[in-house]
């Protein structure tokens, strides 16, 4: 397995964003309209996991994720492995690529959110703060911060 980041001009650019589109989980279609709308700039990245030069998932990093209004910047969102690669811990994998990643642009913590219960304090994160989520005020979502 290998990780590789991305940016709009890389030759995986539109097979991401069709496995975004396609994978089986409903947030998957929000990254490919991001990935298509270009929405991803500066020193944010999409990275992919790779098996045999197939896509295996993928996670970003970006400056923000779903909950508007709050301090924290910069975030790992989008985190997908898809079904035949799970058990493998290409999850914290990936983790580990982004948290070195933004370390290397200059960030010295990175922010998460889930509503996943004990999936990521076993990477290491932990929450610091709940809000509401935008698609329903009623579910708390965690923001979850791990030092790079």
């Amino acid at each position: 397995m290998t990780i590789k980041p991305l940016v709009n001009e890389d030759d995986m650019w539109e097979a991401v964003i069709n496995y975004a589109d396609n994978c089986s989980w409903g947030a998957g279609k929000n990254l490919a309209r991001q990935m298509r709308t270009s929405d991803f700039r500066d020193w944010e990245r999409v990275f992919i996991a790779l098996v045999d030069n197939q896509i295996a998932g993928y996670c970003t990093l970006a400056k923000t994720d779903c909950i508007p209004k709050v301090p924290y910047t910069p975030y790992i969102g989008y985190m997908f492995v898809g079904e035949p690669y799970r058990g493998h811990r290409f999850s914290e994998k990936l983790i580990n690529f982004a948290l070195a990643y933004a370390k290397g642009v200059g960030f010295d913590k990175v922010y998460l959110v889930s509503d996943h219960v004990n999936l990521y304090e076993k990477y290491g994160f932990i929450k610091i703060d709940e809000k509401p989520a935008p698609w329903n005020p009623e579910t708390l979502e965690t923001i979850f911060m791990h030092l790079t």
